[in-house]
């Protein structure tokens, strides 16, 4: 942007509100200031995969080498396989061209590599968001706190349950998938010492159990999906007992293995799994939304986080184009018109992975589960981990500015 004086908040210190923080700032130039309400950056103690479309992002945002050395590449290809262990097919976690690879992340050691990289004035942690009001010039946010302050833009990364989607005139009600999860961590140094350090998925009874390795391996995070009605008749998450995850997976139809890796397991939480259908837009004037206030999607593909980082990539990169604080609310309106269509097709796609673990609706014949499951994997190579959140969104750009492609 022509100004580095623009002022820009960013509601929600997560991972996508601070990459989106170091995108504004690589990108386009400006200094965001991040609003979290929690009285410190964090997040709960499990683990996420950061994918090769976010690694892309990462690499030119200048962050990917420090997430390399806290977190944990895979030693090849995971695994999908049945409530045995008997395999129904690999994963190919890369790329096309094997430049970028998954990578299993702690959640505190990525808010933290991303944090290293904004200067700790812009952050103000204890700040929960209770109002957005558009003024005749700027954005007004005030906070439970008593704070308050005009912005020339606000984005709102503030997650499913945003207070800043309702600036935007958004009111999805939350979908309840029938799922909850168990997630935790296991210390890997109480798991066998030929345990493999891969992604592995097993699938049966209408359940599903991954584990992948993080922190250079010295963890392991574990996500379970059971079927239940839990949240629907009261919290949406809560802490578990060890012994209900594992009565789930217990019996002579489950891979000894597992059950291995289950006792190995010390602690768990329990999440409902919700999402929400696609909005209708995601920008009003100098409001706009990124990360799971703009598209919560569920777990199945790993692509909630991605998705928020390719968000930030695209945003910045329309901000950059900006002249004046005047012309804010068109490159929001172009980020959302770019964004909205490939967030909504993974949106359907994380619904439609749940059913092939969980062998749901069509996916009940498991032949035809599987054979979709091969199938995808090269799928997911080209249409989800090849993609470049930067190329995509400059060539918009120059579409939308008339300038010729050769």
């Amino acid at each position: 942007m022509a100004s580095e004086d623009t002022r820009i908040a960013i509601i929600g210190g997560g991972m996508g509100g601070l990459t989106a923080a170091i995108a504004l700032r690589k990108i386009a130039g400006v200094q965001a200031t991040v609003f979290e309400q929690a009285s410190k950056l964090g997040e709960v103690g499990a683990g996420v995969t950061v994918a090769p479309n976010a690694a892309r992002v990462l690499e030119r945002l200048g962050v990917l080498d420090r997430i390399r050395r806290v977190g944990a590449v895979p030693d090849g290809h995971g695994v999908y396989q049945n409530a045995m262990g008997g395999l129904v097919t690999d994963a190919a976690w890369e790329d096309s061209a094997k430049q970028y690879q998954n990578i299993g992340m702690y959640r505190p050691d990525l808010i933290d590599a991303l944090a290293q990289e904004i200067d700790p004035a812009t952050i103000r942690p204890g700040h929960r968001l209770v109002s957005v009001e558009t003024l005749d010039s700027g954005v007004r946010v005030e906070f439970e706190n008593g704070a308050n302050d005009v912005f020339d833009a606000v984005i709102g990364a503030d997650g499913i349950h945003s207070v800043v989607r309702g600036a935007v005139g958004q009111f999805p009600d939350p979908v309840y998938s029938g799922y909850i999860v168990y997630r935790g961590v296991v210390d890997a140094s109480r798991l066998p010492a030929d345990w493999r350090m891969i992604s592995q998925v097993w699938m049966g009874n209408r359940r599903h159990f991954m584990c992948y390795p993080l922190q250079q391996r010295k963890l392991f995070n574990f996500v379970a999906g059971i079927p239940s009605d839990r949240p629907l008749a009261g919290a949406w998450s809560g802490p578990a007992e060890v012994g209900e995850l594992a009565a789930e997976f217990a019996g002579a139809d489950w891979d000894p293995k597992l059950q291995e890796f289950i006792e190995c397991i010390e602690h768990t939480f329990w999440w409902g799994l919700f999402d929400h259908d696609p909005l209708t837009n995601w920008s009003r004037g100098p409001i706009t939304l990124l990360g799971d206030a703009a598209h919560t999607m569920l777990p199945h593909q790993g692509q909630g986080v991605n998705q928020a980082i390719e968000d930030s990539m695209a945003l910045a990169t329309f901000l950059a184009a900006a002249d004046n604080v005047a012309d804010i609310p068109e490159a929001f309106r172009r980020y959302t018109s770019v964004r909205m269509q490939r967030t909504a097709i993974l949106q359907n796609g994380s619904r439609r992975a749940g059913a092939m673990f969980d062998a749901q609706y069509e996916f009940a014949d498991l032949k035809k589960r599987d054979a979709d499951l091969r199938v995808g994997r090269d799928f997911r190579r080209s249409a989800v981990f090849d993609y470049d959140a930067q190329k995509v969104a400059e060539q918009a750009l120059n579409r939308f500015q008339g300038v010729p492609v050769a």
